[in-house]
């Protein structure tokens, strides 16, 4: 949830758009070709329209979102780069059998040049503040507190152990005995609000089952903005509403050192994103006061999700998990892998036609259900090729985190499902389906 307004267009007699710009030189503008940056969007209801597309800014520049009626998503479809103005104008008016003018265009690529979602000089001077003043920054703010999650202490720790942990404990899958040590966790990342139970069974798990050891946390979380390398860092410490949790610069600084890419390179992912953020949030309660660090990681693996390949392909890939490896090893019982990771995204909020029925809820539940199982037996690349066959319409977001615990876990742990669950939406039916697996040697 974001803590800022939305922008809208807006419609008057058919087709128009509101600007903050005012009048516009549409002369000016003729030649121009609009460049939506790489962003989020999803369909969300709308009294006035229907439904309505959503763009938001999932790297963190655009403090707020833009809602886009159904009738200007032909001319937003087309800010690509390769179109002028005139030329959008023209193809659309062709598509939709009704004429479009450039003003139309033009306007609507103002209130989004105006709200840094275009790529252009305005985005790219707020970038490079915001880059700045993230890199200067020695902790990475608690940026969804107070929206995705309470940001009062006392009243943030009694919803997490009255409404999570306590109708967690045990789980509603097989329980691990008491002796055995958990050595990963694979948890939701949806928020506590809707996740509040899966989150409950990942850790009550956790805080059972970890060793008296363990004080380093290394956390892969699923990066929802294009990165330009498989994974990315962050050296800071993370806040919480309970307190920071500080990262372990030692290790960090290791798998850097050893990645042969430039691992930082997209570090300012980390400042918005909420994988790893609800993570430490859950991890801060858990702990209380018991000394820990974190390694925050963020998994992109671009190229072979784009590909559906072999990821052990990617030399870079590879690497850079082989030095997490050396790190766990070097670390022994200290060290506990955490995935912040959801599973299928489907409906019309994703783009689908329409909402799944009870049949079709219950395969995508077998299905998910066959890749986890996949994980559970440490199989990382049985569990890579069974999402990443039907990624396009199950929409997996947690294959790159999922993946890379499993593949630098220790070899002999074994995975037992603890909570999966389909949380659906009241207004459309769309699905996301979350789960928690704990990892044991």
């Amino acid at each position: 949830m974001q803590k800022s307004s939305a922008r809208a267009l807006f419609f008057a007699q058919g087709i128009g758009v509101a600007t903050a710009r005012g009048i516009v030189d549409f002369e000016m503008t003729r030649s121009l070709r609009p460049a939506l940056r790489p962003v989020e969007t999803v369909l969300v209801p709308d009294a006035r329209y229907g439904r309505v597309l959503l763009l938001r800014d999932t790297e963190g520049i655009a403090e707020g979102t833009v809602s886009i009626p159904p009738a200007l998503v032909p001319v937003v479809a087309r800010f690509t780069g390769e179109r002028t103005c005139e030329e959008i104008a023209v193809e659309v008016s062709r598509e939709i059998g009704v004429p479009v003018d450039i003003g139309t265009v033009s306007r609507a690529a103002d209130v989004l040049e105006d709200a840094l979602f275009l790529d252009g000089p305005a985005y790219r001077t707020a970038r490079e503040a915001v880059v700045r003043r993230f890199a200067t920054s020695k902790t990475r703010a608690a940026s969804h507190a107070g929206g995705a999650y309470l940001s009062e202490p006392t009243e943030l720790r009694a919803y997490l152990d009255t409404e999570c942990l306590a109708k967690g404990r045990g789980g509603d899958g097989p329980v691990a005995p008491r002796d055995k040590r958990i050595v990963a966790l694979v948890s939701p990342h949806i928020d506590p609000w809707r996740g509040a139970v899966g989150y409950g069974h990942a850790y009550a798990t956790l805080a059972r089952d970890l060793s008296p050891a363990a004080d380093t946390f290394i956390v892969f979380g699923t990066s929802h903005a294009p990165m330009r390398e498989p994974f990315a860092l962050c050296r800071k410490g993370f806040e919480t509403p309970l307190g920071t949790m500080d990262p372990d610069e030692d290790a960090i600084d290791a798998i850097a050192q050893a990645s042969g890419f430039d691992a930082y390179a997209d570090e300012i992912n980390h400042k918005r994103e909420h994988s790893i953020e609800f993570q430490v949030l859950f991890l801060r309660h858990v702990l209380g006061a018991r000394p820990a660090r974190i390694v925050p990681i963020l998994a992109g693996l671009g190229e072979p999700q784009a590909s559906k390949g072999d990821p052990t392909r990617d030399a870079r890939a590879l690497r850079f998990l082989e030095a997490v490896q050396k790190v766990i090893h070097g670390h022994g019982e200290r060290a506990i892998l955490v995935a912040g990771a959801d599973m299928a995204h489907v409906g019309p909020r994703f783009g689908d036609p329409r909402p799944l029925d009870a049949p079709a809820r219950d395969r995508l539940a077998d299905t998910d259900r066959q890749s986890l199982a996949h994980a559970a037996e440490g199989d990382a690349l049985g569990f890579w090729t069974h999402v990443a066959r039907d990624l396009d319409t199950r929409r997996v977001c947690g294959l790159a985190p999922i993946y890379s615990l499993v593949q630098v876990m220790p070899r002999a742990a074994r995975g037992e499902l603890l909570h999966y669950e389909q949380t659906v939406d009241a207004d459309d039916g769309s699905i996301v389906s979350h789960a928690a697996l704990g990892f044991y040697a």
